[in-house]
């Protein structure tokens, strides 16, 4: 059994790890260069990879782009505290991305968008666009780039021995010169590669977890009964079942299907037929991260006795659990998992900014100069996304349910506007607007109370039960009362649907006529089976650890 905590050494990598690290940076920097050799320097091409992107190489990196390095600790984090539970999040996204394939991406790529607050202004109105441009930035800042460096920096310290901010640099460098040269095209070549050192170090990592404690049945044996149980008492704290029912389809929709940070390199693919059995190998993939991210942290907890938290994994991984060479592996697994994060949400906060507000600013400006501004705006939110990274510890011990709970106060009122925007004719640009300001209000407020609540004991009397609310339960009352607000005020209002956005009444024909025209039927029946097939594992799983 590897040693006690207090008994570790400082993890020592032989040459054939350090050669297989270095060999994963050099062969990601050779794919991203390589991708990026493309003279083409359009807006199409810099952006959205040309719209020239197949299926296999755009559901890699809706993958590995999930997959960051908050994932890899947050997921074993809480898997030490509280079990399988914590996964019921992966599997109901598998869900999720193939209502993105089937629903929502027919009528975003008929749209012809680069952005999703674009959409939003096809829909609604410049108001709506520039709202949502706005709070998209501002979140890529709370839940991705600030948490993806901490959490990368941790896993860093436990393999190499740098401090957080020295790992911040390291990897922002690393990641932005072939993210800044090739745009998308070099982030989704390189994510590919990436999909195969992640999923590759995190499963070594889980069999010779395994094999340590005896197997799957040992570890059964060693840890609580209700670590197994995915469906937790209304009671619990963390996870309700009813907070798992109702309040994480609502993060996750927001997630994956109206977030720029996801959405954009399905916007690059070659057709919809691509974009759908994209969504449909993405499905698939979220199968795996309760195997090799959660199952780890349990494994964690049984071989290290009170280790829990975001210290599961880094103890795990820096122990000598792994045999010379393997853990060069995982040190490569970890870099992916930072780095195709990281330069992801580079490349969408730079298209978000250029598209939704420089160009509305400067609409003339040529091609070449839109490109240099894409390139240059990446700096402003990596210096901002440094000096947020002390925030994080101010919300949760352990860094995926700060994740999620940013994310319970920031999605519902988006959710809503964007579900009944492409469902009903009946909200219109008045409503969604006052919508997004008022539910992003009371978002901001809880998040702000909590604060004040965690670090200091404050509490604004008569907000208990506000700030008490577990976080998914109030993504619930958001998303109700986001509701009621969108189809209240558009019924009020004396605006016609052709009002705040002259796209209005063509966008409701592409929602009329979302269906698969142009595709090919054997390639569609396909389709159509793995996401059925996905769909019964994934009910079977639960089943099994209900």
């Amino acid at each position: 059994m590897p040693k006690t905590p207090d008994q570790e050494v400082p993890l020592k990598l032989s040459l054939l790890d350090f050669q297989i690290a270095i060999a994963y940076l050099i062969l990601v920097f050779t794919v991203g260069l390589y991708a990026s050799r493309n003279k083409d320097r359009s807006t199409k091409r810099y952006f959205l990879a040309g719209r020239n992107l197949g299926w296999f190489a755009i559901g890699s990196s809706l993958f590995v782009t999930n997959i960051s390095s908050e994932h890899m600790l947050g997921l074993a984090g809480s898997g030490s505290v509280h079990g399988l539970v914590v996964g019921h999040f992966e599997w109901l996204a598998t869900i999720i991305i193939l209502l993105l394939g089937w629903f929502f991406m027919p009528i975003y790529l008929k749209a012809g968008i680069y952005t999703l607050p674009e959409f939003l202004e096809k829909r609604f109105n410049r108001s709506s666009r520039l709202y949502l441009a706005s709070v998209s930035i501002v979140a890529y800042i709370l839940t991705k780039i600030a948490v993806t460096i901490f959490a990368g920096g941790i896993l860093l310290n436990a393999l190499l021995g740098w401090d957080i901010y020295t790992s911040a640099v390291v990897m922002v460098v690393i990641t932005g010169v072939y993210t800044i040269i090739g745009g998308l095209t070099a982030v989704v070549y390189t994510e590919i590669i990436q999909m195969f050192f992640l999923i590759g170090g995190s499963a070594m990592l889980t069999f010779y977890g395994l094999q340590e404690v005896g197997g799957f049945t040992a570890l059964k044996q060693a840890l609580p009964a209700d670590y197994f149980n995915m469906f937790r008492p209304i009671s619990d704290p963390e996870f309700p079942w009813t907070g798992m029912i109702f309040g994480a389809p609502i993060l996750g929709i927001w997630y994956w299907c109206t977030d720029q940070y996801i959405v954009q390199r399905l916007l690059g693919a070659k057709n919809l037929q691509h974009a759908r059995s994209a969504t449909v190998f993405a499905s698939f993939l979220k199968i795996l991260p309760v195997f090799i991210f959660v199952l780890p942290g349990m494994i964690a907890y049984v071989l290290f006795p009170g280790i829990k938290g975001d210290q599961a994994f880094p103890v795990l991984i820096s122990s000598p659990l792994l045999p010379a060479g393997l853990k060069g592996l995982m040190v490569a697994a970890v870099l992916a998992a930072v780095m195709s994060s990281l330069s992801s949400v580079f490349n969408s906060a730079a298209t978000i900014f250029t598209i939704d507000f420089y160009k509305l600013i400067r609409p003339l400006a040529s091609e070449q100069k839109l490109v240099l501004v894409g390139r240059l705006s990446t700096m402003i939110m990596v210096i901002i996304a440094i000096l947020w990274i002390p925030m994080t510890r101010m919300i949760s011990n352990n860094v995926y349910l700060y994740l999620q709970s940013v994310q319970a106060y920031i999605s519902p009122p988006i959710t809503a506007v964007f579900v009944f925007g492409v469902m009903t004719d009946r909200v219109n640009a008045r409503g969604a607007i006052w919508t997004l300001v008022i539910g992003g209000m009371i978002g901001f407020l809880r998040l702000v109370l909590e604060i004040i609540n965690h670090n200091f004991g404050w509490v604004l009397p008569g907000s208990d039960w506000f700030i008490q609310l577990n976080f998914l339960h109030f993504a619930v009352f958001l998303f109700l009362v986001s509701t009621a607000i969108l189809f209240l005020v558009s019924r009020a209002s004396d605006l016609n649907m052709a009002e705040g956005g002259s796209g209005n009444r063509n966008f409701l024909k592409i929602v009329k006529n979302w269906g698969s025209s142009g595709l090919q039927p054997g390639w569609q029946k396909i389709n159509f089976a793995f996401s059925i097939l996905i769909a019964v594992v994934v009910l079977s799983l639960w089943g099994l650890f209900f």
